[in-house]
């Protein structure tokens, strides 16, 4: 069989677009001078036992399709099957992302041990030799008996191995490492990127079996690759947390089989990653006394109440432009409540730096954390203490209000479990009936909310 050329061609590294000459700036997306050229070549591929042939597709109405539910599996770890929604769907596919060392393989390797003692999983590494994984399996206290596993970059060889082992359980680490023999394009291009994870959705779906692939991420945090890489996966989960720190929070940002915005707290050890039951508890203050600037906060991450505590630190500035800095919260929403306590509070910080920070490097993104976040700055700027035993939830608006966020009553019964004796709250999250054991403060304005606080 001939054979074709090679074709020259300019792909978009942001967002996969080709193009097909050189020009400084992409025309699809606007990024300017992210054109690479590469040469693909496009031949038959012969893949063994998986020939990829899908069955016909045929038209049906949306009223004849039967709701079945499918069917969920454990992982054996209760905090990634929290963020999965309930556990593992068979035919799903899982992108897994975070920085270097954060934890992503270790992860991955303590489920598929788990997984392995009732289904076949099959380990394919890009990164790591068979003795990297094994050293590794060894350090964590692992019985790797039921993992089978595989070194290989060719997407095709993978997908032989596969089509022949039948595993339920599949892991990819990584799809920056892969390439398909179908294109001449360097690992890691847009190209190959797109290609190879088209070509193991499609095995997924059609071999019912769960992959899970892990995603390297840029200098910025997104991951690396394509953004249809996000698209074409049914599960889209971040990696966070400080390398220092001993704690790991797992989010999930796209889930197609349950809510997204979960959250799974993991704690790095000698021994792995360990299952945080209680996040609350590592996340709320350890001070013996009141200090000023810290405040407990009730959010909500997916389905599950969370305590955490604010703390903020306003001091005078020598600088003319005096800085606002927020760790875990939106600056520019800092800057806009710092502008409502002024108009509305009559508290003006013209000539204070005001730094705002959320313990245990949680990223707070509701606007729950309006109320909290403005009682603990001005708590600061007065050096007046707040009591430990207070927490606060609530969105300011503009005109000084105090909005109610979804599901008070369930963060007012979290908050009672830690101790909390005192709770100030929108009007509209004060429930009738009251909560035992909690004094309920509601708040319609910020002048009632911060004269509550006083």
């Amino acid at each position: 069989m001939a054979v074709s050329k090679p074709r020259t061609a300019y792909v978009c590294n942001a967002c996969g677009a080709r193009h097909p000459k050189w020009s400084g700036q992409c025309s699809d997306c606007g990024a300017w001078n992210s054109l690479a050229e590469v040469a693909e070549l496009r031949k038959p591929v012969v893949r063994g036992g998986y020939t990829g042939a899908a069955d016909a597709a045929r038209i049906e109405t949306l009223a004849d399709v039967s709701p079945e539910e499918r069917s969920r599996i454990q992982s054996g770890i209760g905090e990634l099957d929290r963020v999965l929604g309930g556990g593992l769907v068979f035919g799903s596919v899982v992108l897994i992302g975070g920085d270097p060392g954060i934890g992503k393989s270790t992860l991955l390797l303590q489920a598929s041990a788990a997984l392995a003692t009732a289904l076949p999983v099959l380990y394919v590494s890009g990164e790591e030799s068979p003795q990297q994984i094994g050293l590794r399996a060894r350090r964590l206290g692992l019985a790797g008996d039921g993992i089978r596993l595989l070194a290989e970059t060719c997407v095709e060889r993978i997908l032989e191995h596969a089509a022949a082992e039948r595993p339920r359980i599949m892991v990819v680490d990584s799809i920056q490492t892969l390439f398909t023999e179908t294109l001449q394009s360097a690992p890691g291009s847009v190209s190959q990127v797109r290609d190879a994870a088209a070509q193991l959705v499609r095995f997924a779906k059609q071999q019912d079996t769960v992959v899970f692939l892990v995603g390297h991420v840029t200098k910025d945090g997104s991951l690396a690759g394509p953004r249809v890489l996000e698209h074409m996966v049914d599960t889209v989960l971040y990696f966070e947390g400080e390398h220092g720190g001993p704690f790991r929070i797992v989010r999930s940002i796209k889930n197609r089989f349950g809510a997204v915005n979960e959250l799974g707290v993991f704690a790095m050890g000698d021994h792995g990653l360990r299952e945080v039951k209680n996040p609350s508890a590592i996340f709320l203050s350890r001070h013996d006394q009141p200090v000023s600037g810290s405040l407990v906060m009730v959010t909500r991450e997916g389905t599950r109440p969370l305590l955490v505590e604010v703390q903020a630190l306003v001091d005078e500035s020598p600088l003319a432009n005096p800085r606002r800095v927020a760790l875990g919260l939106d600056q520019n929403r800092l800057s806009m409540l710092l502008a409502v306590l002024h108009r509305h509070g009559g508290v003006g910080l013209f000539n204070q730096d005001v730094y705002v920070n959320v313990v245990g490097g949680v990223r707070i993104a509701e606007t729950a954390a309006d109320l909290p976040v403005i009682m603990a700055v001005l708590s600061s700027y007065r050096d007046r203490p707040l009591p430990l035993d207070l927490a606060a939830f609530g969105e300011v608006g503009l005109s000084g209000e105090i909005r109610p966020v979804p599901n008070g009553p369930d963060r007012l019964r979290e908050a009672v479990k830690h101790g909390i004796r005192r709770a100030i709250v929108p009007k509209g999250n004060a429930p009738k009936e009251g909560v035992e054991g909690l004094e309920i403060v509601a708040v319609r304005t910020l002048g009632e909310a911060l004269e509550a606080g006083a």
